[in-house]
């Protein structure tokens, strides 16, 4: 085992923890070396069987030979940094992660055309940007039967640290990768889509025709303002979920499941 105590955060070999910023993870110049942070036995687990590389691990003396020792036994010449629960605890977040972080690369992103080929429900996130949100739609998306999830380049990273640990490791699990050409560009995959807003020609969620179509891509708007005016026009369908008690509408998450289940597969209703 190769496991280093350390004493102070401002120790330059545990600044993916402890200093750097998001942005500065994912390396934006070169993503294809960024890095990310998973937290949590669990998550970490789910990310080494879905391939991910770890390259470091923080986290208690105790739990180097407890929740943790599936990673160092797997990786054992892999950094383990070690140190007081006094000291671990002054990181942001330590304490609601089961007390184990792990710093892992980042893997290519796979093109639209691979992700898409086999498809049938695909997701489209177009501009959310908070964390909490990416991470419960990841999770629904995996529970609910998408099979892959499209993001437009103004959406949160899902490998943030927050939406890792808020989607429990599902972004691990399901395909995704960015969508950076038009959201139209999916009909050239044989998709017809489907814009979740609210507008004088939006169709029940639970529409017979809508659930019929065997190639959907279902596209959900940023939390403030929704879609934006040309994604709505350029969809075939405009849906909404039905709402009662005068509640105009839901969270973006929330939503998302709602409509994952309601338009999955027609085979597997």
């Amino acid at each position: 085992m190769n496991a280093h105590i350390i004493t102070d955060l401002a120790d330059p070999r545990v600044a993916p923890y402890a200093s750097l910023t998001e942005a500065q993870l994912r390396n934006r110049l070169d993503p294809d070396n960024g890095i990310f942070i998973a937290e949590s036995p669990k998550v970490i687990k789910v990310a080494i069987e879905a391939g991910y590389r770890p390259l470091s691990m923080l986290c208690e003396e105790r739990h180097i030979t407890g929740d943790a020792a599936f990673v160092t036994e797997r990786f054992p010449g892999m950094p383990v940094y070690t140190g007081s629960r006094e000291l671990l605890q002054q990181l942001t977040g330590y304490t609601l992660t089961r007390g184990v972080l792990c710093a892992m690369r980042r893997r290519p992103t796979p093109s639209v055309d691979e992700l898409v080929k086999d498809a049938r429900r695909v997701a489209v996130i177009d501009s959310v940007v908070d964390t909490t949100n990416i991470g419960a739609i990841f999770r629904s998306a995996a529970a609910l039967g998408i099979d892959a999830i499209l993001l437009t380049p103004t959406s949160c990273d899902p490998l943030n640290r927050r939406a890792v640990r808020v989607s429990m490791g599902t972004i691990f699990q399901i395909p995704w990768t960015w969508l950076t050409a038009p959201i139209t560009s999916l009909y050239d995959h044989g998709f017809k889509t489907v814009a979740l807003a609210l507008t004088d020609k939006s169709v029940s969620i639970d529409d017979p025709q809508l659930c019929a179509e065997p190639r959907l891509a279902i596209i959900l708007g940023t939390e403030g303002d929704g879609l934006a005016g040309h994604v709505i026009e350029s969809a075939d369908y405009t849906a909404r979920i039905p709402m009662a008690h005068g509640v105009d509408s839901l969270n973006v998450a929330a939503a998302s499941a709602v409509a994952f289940w309601q338009l999955r597969y027609p085979t597997s209703r």
